[in-house]
């Protein structure tokens, strides 16, 4: 898979030696995929969109994942941004990163994560924490480039 991963936060877009969980999904991903670009950006809805629309450019970019700003605070707006830009939802993606949490924490109930498609490019919101990061890109993972695959019109199983 060729990705992008975007920090949203205000915090790490001040001093981006803050940013842990980032460089932790670019850990998980591995070698085996192809990291196009990074970037942080604070929680700002039109800012949001702006970067996201930016990387939606590439050609060979298969996947954005977003981390950050998916919670319930007022400047939690990354949900939101997503939502303006996707053409399509993919609710299963973050119903079932909810649903395998129950078990770790209820906080998890407060997550509006959304994931979404737009240009034939899938966009997944994940939590801010190392660790929500970790333990949510364990459970969808294994579905990421089978949705990839049927989003290029790859439908045969």
């Amino acid at each position: 898979m060729k990705y992008i991963v975007v920090t949203i936060s205000d915090t790490s877009n001040l001093d981006a030696k803050k940013d842990l969980s980032g460089p932790e999904i670019v850990k998980f991903m591995g070698k085996e995929n192809i990291l196009l670009g990074q970037e942080i950006v604070s929680d700002d809805i039109d800012k949001i969109i702006s970067v996201l629309d930016k990387w939606l450019e590439i050609d060979d970019l298969n996947l954005i994942l977003t981390t950050g700003g998916t919670g319930i605070g007022p400047r939690d707006v990354t949900p939101e941004a997503t939502k303006k830009i996707i053409d399509y939802e993919i609710p299963g993606i973050p119903e079932l990163m909810r649903v395998k949490n129950y078990s770790n924490s209820d906080y998890v109930s407060l997550s509006r994560s959304v994931a979404g498609v737009k240009s034939k490019k899938l966009i997944v919101n994940l939590p801010g924490s190392v660790k929500a990061v970790t333990e949510n890109l364990q459970i969808v993972y294994p579905l990421l480039k089978h949705a990839i695959e049927l989003i290029n019109g790859n439908t045969k199983h």
